[in-house]
């Protein structure tokens, strides 16, 4: 058997529908398309949502509330996590965060949260912080640094 030879299975391969070829195709005249209105006009095309004139759900549900733009979505880091993955002495930014998995993106606002007990020295450099985190961290002999 060679390359050249190889042919699909049978009736795998469907012959695609020729439309407008004459009344032998059996798509002749009006090919496929009915007789008359908008869907059988050349160009016809509806947007997304349109109801045939019906007021579309999009619009016939109510609207409620907003949503903020503005709002800061923090990325959260306990301390227990990074006595875990840190050794004593280290300085912890968001780069740092990102490389050991912490954080999913660097360009976001990370803050350190006092979940769990530290007992290392860290030199800390994020964006906020809470107190029992910062106390946890000055009470260990490290530092924050706000952004």
């Amino acid at each position: 058997m060679l390359l050249s030879e190889i042919r699909p299975a049978k009736g795998a391969k469907k012959n695609p529908k020729r439309v407008g070829r004459g009344p032998g195709s059996g798509h002749g005249k009006t090919s496929c398309r009915g007789q008359n209105g908008q869907k059988s006009r050349s160009g016809f095309s509806i947007r997304p949502g349109f109801e045939g004139g019906q007021m579309p759900l999009q619009r016939r549900l109510p609207k409620r509330g907003f949503t903020n733009i503005f709002k800061k979505e923090w990325q959260i880091v306990n301390l227990e996590s990074l006595e875990k993955l840190f050794e004593a002495g280290a300085t912890i930014d968001k780069k740092a965060l990102k490389e050991v998995g912490l954080v999913k993106d660097a360009l976001k606002p990370v803050k350190i949260l006092g979940k769990g007990k530290v007992t290392k020295a860290f030199n800390l450099v994020v964006d906020g912080f809470s107190e029992s985190a910062h106390k946890a961290i000055a009470k260990a002999g490290g530092k924050i640094e706000k952004v």
